[in-house]
């Protein structure tokens, strides 16, 4: 172990995600198990600054695997975003004798912790987020759970609108990112799936669509709208005006965040924890844990911020390929 490090803390930030808290007990008793004292920090890095740290025994992760949500809370903070709340940030860490912090969020998360690398505290970012959106990784913490959980209502509201010959546009989360609209458009096999990435606002070839299907006897219609396109509520009106076709929209949002989280989340958060742990140790700063190719890798922060993602080609063609003709 490393001389260097013996004091680390963790935090969670940004939105949560089911999966926080396994990545929470996984940097707890793997930073214990080395030797390591560990102090959780309540309410991201607002909690930091108002100085709500508590020092953490393995008991106080029991029984929080299945969780949803975070039980470190989560908040946003504008203060920290000025270079006085990040050098206070870094005069606290070392207060409480903090060597190093992991820091379990999305991107902006991610930067935060960029933030307080350059003020000479060791740094170590954990994807956490349902949105799968940050580029260095190809899984993020909760986004198996939210694709769950937006399927099974998918499938709920499929049942309604089949009863009553409706048209159902359903938004999913997502923000500018279009992962959980594909995934469980194809999931459910979804009518008409709507991209941010893909979806140039052209509402006619949904209509002819719906009007298609009517003619060949199908009784519903499922369009599932990433939040990044918006506007639910404004599609179906036009959809309902256009083809007399009873339309509903129905906007999932934080739901999705919600919940029990599925083994895959619980397992990988598990492995990443633990691997921003080992990282620490290894004397490493400023660093991002991620996935590539099924294996847990690292990445400078910096140049995983600069990483751009894009929707698999392949996962549009298969969506667009299997919609009803």
């Amino acid at each position: 172990m490393s001389t260097e490090i013996q004091s680390i803390g963790v935090l969670t930030s940004g939105g949560d995600a089911p999966g926080m808290n396994a990545a929470v007990r996984a940097v707890v008793r793997s930073g214990l198990s080395q030797g390591l004292r560990v102090l959780g920090i309540e309410r991201g890095y607002a909690g930091l600054l108002n100085e709500e740290l508590h020092e953490m025994k393995s008991s106080d992760v029991s029984d929080i695997i299945q969780r949803g949500g975070t039980v470190l809370y989560t908040a946003r903070c504008m203060e920290f975003m000025t270079e006085e709340g990040q050098k206070e940030g870094a005069r606290i860490c070392r207060k409480y004798g903090i060597d190093g912090i992991v820091v379990i969020g999305g991107d902006g998360s991610y930067r935060g912790a960029g933030k307080l690398s350059k003020q000479g505290i060791n740094t170590i970012g954990v994807p956490g987020t349902i949105d799968l959106d940050i580029a260095s990784t190809e899984y993020t913490i909760g986004f198996d759970t939210a694709i769950n959980t937006a399927m099974d209502a998918i499938d709920k509201i499929r049942d309604t609108s089949s009863s009553h010959e409706r048209c159902s546009v359903i938004e999913v989360m997502g923000r500018s990112a279009g992962y959980i609209a594909i995934t469980c458009g194809i999931a459910t096999g979804s009518d008409d799936i709507l991209l941010p990435e893909v979806y140039d606002g052209d509402e006619q070839t949904i209509i002819d669509h719906v009007l298609q299907n009517r003619k060949v006897g199908k009784k519903h219609h499922l369009v599932i709208n990433a939040e990044g396109i918006g506007h639910s509520a404004t599609l179906a009106r036009h959809i309902e005006e256009a083809t007399g076709v009873e339309t509903r929209a129905t906007i999932l949002g934080y739901l999705q965040r919600g919940g029990s989280p599925t083994c895959r989340d619980r397992f990988m958060a598990s492995l990443m924890g633990s691997a921003a742990v080992d990282l620490l140790l290894q004397g490493k700063s400023n660093r991002v844990v991620g996935v590539s190719n099924g294996k847990i890798v690292d990445y400078d922060l910096d140049e995983a911020l600069k990483m751009q993602k894009t929707m698999p080609e392949d996962w549009v063609r298969v969506s667009q390929l299997l919609l009803r003709k």
